[in-house]
């Protein structure tokens, strides 16, 4: 079937859409993305046009269609131990000054497919032991990344970034049938859940956090959502936490709550 090209009044259309229920900012460079990505739905229910698409969106059945487009126009890009220096800083700064005993707990705020909550996890399983009480909590927008997210469980060519010594202890190599894959090891996918979250929607309520990951997502909201997220976020952190973001990104200006520790970690001071 031949492309169906989206225009100017479907592009806005879909741009006020995406924004209103994500934060997601699409600019014109995005166009030919949406147009390619939601292609395969107008095919998938024999539509002619994008504006029969965004008719069925705003009818009753469309509820959860609007899902499957988030999911399609969502970014996921991620691996294990990216931008790997907020990982040293966790062991070196935060992880070796915890009050032995004392719950930590970790939110991954934008985990996608699960590799950063289980990055953390093999980090705090090496520093601090299963035997210490912490979780991490993984949650994201699309449904879709976090049902792979619960399942632990990947093809050998997502191994990219993790060290060998982490893959031959914390993850389990598929074998018969699952040959070519790997498993997150169960003892730490037990101290890890998952849900879907909204960072523009009010938050549920949920455990202070010590360290909230952030990481390469702010880059997609306009400058007064970044605010409305962060000031939610920060509300979530102890005194004394830390929010990371991505390398890409920065918080200057957003909140007289948060220091500055280093590049891209924030520290809240009250």
């Amino acid at each position: 079937m031949e492309l169906v090209a989206i225009t100017d009044a479907e592009f806005r259309r879909v741009r006020t859409m995406i924004h209103e229920r994500a934060g997601i900012s699409l600019s014109d460079a995005k166009r030919a993305l949406v147009a390619g990505r939601l292609a395969k739905r107008l095919r998938h229910f024999g539509l002619g046009s994008f504006s029969d698409y965004l008719s069925l969106l705003g009818s009753g059945e469309g509820r959860g269609e609007l899902q499957t487009m988030v999911d399609l126009l969502t970014t996921n890009e991620t691996y294990f131990f990216r931008e790997s220096a907020h990982f040293d800083f966790l062991a070196e700064q935060v992880l070796a000054t915890h009050p032995a005993g004392a719950p930590l707990e970790i939110w991954s705020a934008a985990c996608s497919s699960g590799e950063e909550v289980y990055t953390l996890a093999m980090v705090l399983a090496e520093h601090l032991g299963l035997e210490r009480p912490w979780r991490i909590t993984g949650t994201d927008l699309s449904t879709r990344v976090l049902a792979l997210a619960r399942s632990g469980h990947y093809p050998m060519s997502r191994a990219r970034g993790l060290p060998e010594y982490y893959l031959k202890k914390y993850c389990l190599k598929g074998v018969r049938s699952a040959e070519g894959t790997f498993l997150i090891a169960p003892e730490l996918r037990a101290r890890t859940r998952f849900a879907q979250v909204n960072l523009i929607e009010p938050l549920p309520k949920g455990e202070p956090c010590d360290v909230i990951f952030l990481r390469n997502v702010m880059i997609y909201f306009d400058p007064a959502t970044k605010r409305q997220v962060v000031d939610a976020l920060i509300d979530r952190l102890r005194p004394g936490g830390h929010l990371i973001v991505g390398h890409s990104e920065t918080l200057h200006g957003f909140s007289e709550r948060l220091r500055l520790v280093r590049p891209t970690i924030y520290r809240r001071e009250r």
